[in-house]
């Protein structure tokens, strides 16, 4: 029986395109988390999914097959009943290189990470390293490796690929992670997954007394076409909770808001609203606390919060919300080699005048270098963001025609 308690971890799943993250995920839950019309046509991940699944031991089975994505044990008698561990939020994140915002802006939800390698390409490729330093740069440290397709190459291939991934890792933070070699398509080796899960990502400490906070990573009108104005509901956001906790009747403000324009500049509206459901997944709770991927139920008009237009803004208790910054100052730093395509390159230093992609939180904005010291810029932002003292934010710079990810700062 599937337990209806809140998740109280979000792993996030990592790693190059078509390397199998959307399938691993499946296997871990049973949800493919690739629902878009768009993703299920170009066949790839472009918003972030996200699915919950638990994980059961059997006390009869010796470790690894003791675990279980599932109630029940595949290998004991039928009423034998696993002891339930916990429930996972798995937040599966674009691979693709154009969609790298979209990943930097999910590790923002994350408390650990699967990076995803598949066996049957060299490692690492170019979204592997990339994903690798976005990891480091939100200040993730607790990570399983998972060797993934290793039912479609040799045991010689894929002790060859195990090695250079181990070569990846050497010298950085994650040079003793587990790696763990899996099929997700088959299901093979998911009992030992899940048990580096549970060794390795840990449910961290949850600050539950401070202001409730909450970043928003999706919004959504749930009314279907048609729906008579009686039975409308309000409109939804989705997000983590990164402190404190939400109940049901809670008086909410997002901020910065609703974008409006007015001639040629765009300003963002503030709103206030009432929670009135909370859900993770197809559970239903009163209170919502740290942990997992909650979707609130609001008053607000749902023209406000269809096609994702509150991504990026925060929520929490009407007047308790940090400010709003048109300017952010960073206490920067470059990273040594820019990644995320064949081969690498030494940056440039930083110019007055550059235009920078800014990740902070779930928001991302684009933002104008206005001054700068060796250590230290301020950037003009297009679009507010939400921030506060010691705030971590990822950039990225054009090279070569793309964002690339290029350095992190602190806020000031």
């Amino acid at each position: 029986m599937a337990k209806d308690v809140q998740p109280e971890v979000n792993i996030g799943v990592v790693g190059h395109v078509d390397h199998g993250k959307t399938t691993l995920v499946q296997a871990l839950t049973g949800v493919w988390t690739a629902r878009h019309s768009e993703e299920l046509k170009r066949g790839m991940t472009i918003k972030l999914g996200y699915a919950d699944g638990e994980i059961y031991k059997c006390t009869n089975c010796p470790e690894p097959d003791a675990y279980s994505p599932e109630p029940k044990c595949p290998r004991c008698p039928k009423d034998s009943e696993p002891q339930f561990l916990r429930k996972v939020s798995y937040v599966d994140a674009p691979g693709h290189e154009i969609l790298m915002a979209t990943m930097l802006s999910g590790s923002s939800l994350m408390d650990g990470a699967l990076l995803v390698i598949a066996a049957n390409e060299p490692c690492p490729q170019p979204q592997t390293r990339e994903h690798f330093m976005a990891l480091d740069i939100v200040g993730i440290r607790r990570l399983v490796v998972v060797q993934n397709k290793i039912d479609v190459v040799s045991k010689e291939q894929a002790m060859k690929n195990y090695q250079q991934i181990k070569n990846f890792l050497k010298g950085t933070w994650a040079e003793d992670a587990v790696i763990v070699p899996v099929s997700a398509l088959h299901k093979a080796n998911i009992d030992a997954l899940l048990e580096a899960i549970e060794e390795e990502i840990p449910t961290p400490p949850r600050d539950l007394d401070s202001p409730p906070l909450m970043w928003i990573a999706r919004s959504f009108d749930v009314n279907k076409p048609g729906t008579p104005p009686e039975k409308l509901v309000g409109g939804v956001v989705g997000g983590s909770i990164i402190r404190g906790k939400l109940r049901v009747g809670d008086k909410i403000e997002i901020k910065p808001g609703y974008p409006v324009r007015s001639g040629m500049k765009v300003e963002y509206v503030p709103l206030e609203s009432e929670i009135t459901s909370l859900r993770f997944g197809n559970v239903e709770v009163e209170e919502a606390r740290p942990g997992g991927l909650v979707a609130i139920g609001t008053k607000l008009d749902p023209s406000l919060t269809k096609a994702d237009a509150l991504v990026g803004s925060v929520v929490g208790r009407p007047g308790e919300l940090p400010p709003v910054y048109e300017e952010l100052t960073l206490e920067y730093h470059l990273l040594e080699r820019i990644v995320g395509f064949r081969g690498e390159m030494k940056p440039t230093p930083l110019r007055r005048g550059e235009p920078l992609m800014l990740t902070v939180g779930t928001a991302i904005t684009i933002g104008v270098v206005t001054s700068l010291t060796k250590d230290e810029m301020t950037v003009k932002l297009q679009r507010p963001v939400v921030a506060w003292k010691g705030a971590r934010v990822a950039f990225n710079r054009r090279i070569q025609n793309r964002w690339r990810l290029a350095g992190w700062g602190v806020v000031k």
